[in-house]
């Protein structure tokens, strides 16, 4: 729905200016904000930013550290011997002096970790995408993009030349029936593997059945699965016996399960020569800092030489939905790490969130736009460090807590 009155305020500030005098106030260019603020906090959907503590001691359920690895000391002295070797940065774009050692060493064994051909790292998981999509299609390509996908997925989707469809949530039969009926030379189904809001995973192995029938590929972002699906945390493409499919290509974040900053692509080799060649989001953005390299590559090795991290998190999730449940709350059932507790509306999600924490427990809160179906939500994270001691404490204050 568009909104008249921001664009009616701006208009008229517009033509005030136009008529006016040379004496007008320089700050009345930015006088529609102010109303666009107004709106938004009526609509209880005001945002603000918190600084948090290195020594904060409210338990965490509201980032995404998956595997409680952020302050693992093999990935802070990672990243603290790359930063002393390399710098505090990588001094340039990728393609000129931003590449070390460690972001090949950490494409190479992501490759192996995921069973991909090949990997491309990103400064971050967002610009990982807008690349994909945008190089990977052109003005002959339809797009056919799940409607729960991410933002940045959707943000991609906008800056491609492509036509875009977008496809119900998590409907094989749907997206099979677009592409039945495409004239375009090319297409590419895309998907989150696990969805960021209720913690549900894509049917993904019906997607690559429906999108090979068409003659379609299929781009799968794995920011939720990397490290809690599939073979000691390959994640969901190789769960859903994907990985290395000639097809397939897999979209990863550094900064979940791995505990640090960064993105990245993979899939075939050609696919990876394709992106570093014409991937605007890679030729002309600085390469990821080198303490984050480190920290990733630490951490995907502790991945490597402790699997059953991977097994905890899920664990962890189905521990959490099943006793909130068991408290008479609307949990979500969860398929990898995340887990969402439905709220009365945006207003009451917030006062959840914060009477949370004045408990001791952060939790993330959902609204919309947020939230692509329009229901509030907290959003828990199940870390695979959590012991079950604090995995109670939990479900206690959120239960306690709780909206009437």
């Amino acid at each position: 729905m568009v909104n008249r009155s921001v664009f009616e305020t701006s208009e008229a500030s517009e033509a005030s200016q136009a008529d006016g005098s040379a004496g007008a106030d320089p700050g009345a260019v930015f006088d529609w904000l102010d109303a666009s603020a107004g709106q938004r906090a009526r609509a209880g959907l005001t945002r603000t930013l918190r600084s948090r503590a290195a020594d904060d001691a409210v338990l965490d359920l509201a980032g995404n550290d998956y595997l409680g690895l952020t302050r693992h000391p093999a990935v802070t002295r990672a990243a603290a011997e790359a930063a002393l070797r390399w710098g505090g940065g990588a001094t340039g774009s990728r393609l000129v002096t931003g590449t070390t050692a460690l972001h090949t060493e950490l494409e190479e064994e992501l490759a192996a970790l995921c069973g991909a051909e090949a990997a491309l790292v990103f400064s971050s998981g967002y610009t990982a995408n807008l690349a994909a999509l945008t190089a990977l299609t052109d003005p002959d390509t339809l797009i056919v993009s799940d409607a729960y996908n991410h933002a940045s997925l959707i943000d991609g989707c906008r800056l491609a030349r492509a036509d875009v469809h977008r496809a119900p949530h998590s409907d094989p039969g749907a997206v099979a029936e677009v592409l039945a009926g495409r004239s375009h030379r090319r297409a590419l189904v895309v998907t989150d593997s696990v969805f960021s809001v209720d913690g549900n995973a894509a049917p993904l192995a019906e997607l690559a059945d429906a999108a090979r029938r068409f003659g379609a590929a299929l781009l799968v972002d794995d920011a939720h699965g990397l490290g809690v699906l599939g073979p000691g945390g390959a994640g969901a493409t190789a769960a859903a016996g994907l990985a290395g499919a000639p097809d397939v290509v897999t979209t990863v974040t550094l900064s979940k399960s791995l505990g640090s900053q960064g993105g990245a692509v993979l899939g075939p080799r050609r696919v990876i020569r394709h992106l570093t060649e014409t991937a605007r989001t890679f030729i002309f953005d600085t390469g990821l800092a080198p303490a984050a390299a480190g920290a990733a590559l630490g951490a995907l090795r502790l991945l490597r030489a402790e699997p059953h991290r991977a097994e905890r998190a899920r664990e962890v999730a189905r521990s959490l939905a099943t006793r909130l449940a068991a408290a008479g709350l609307h949990a979500s059932s969860p398929d990898a790490a995340v887990v969402s507790v439905r709220a009365p509306g945006p207003e009451a999600a917030v006062a959840w969130a914060a009477d949370c924490r004045r408990a001791g427990l952060a939790v993330g809160c959902f609204r919309p736009p947020s939230v692509p179906d329009g229901v509030s939500r907290l959003r828990l994270t199940a870390r695979g460090d959590l012991t079950d001691a604090q995995i109670a404490d939990a479900v206690r204050i959120i239960a306690a807590t709780a909206p009437a």
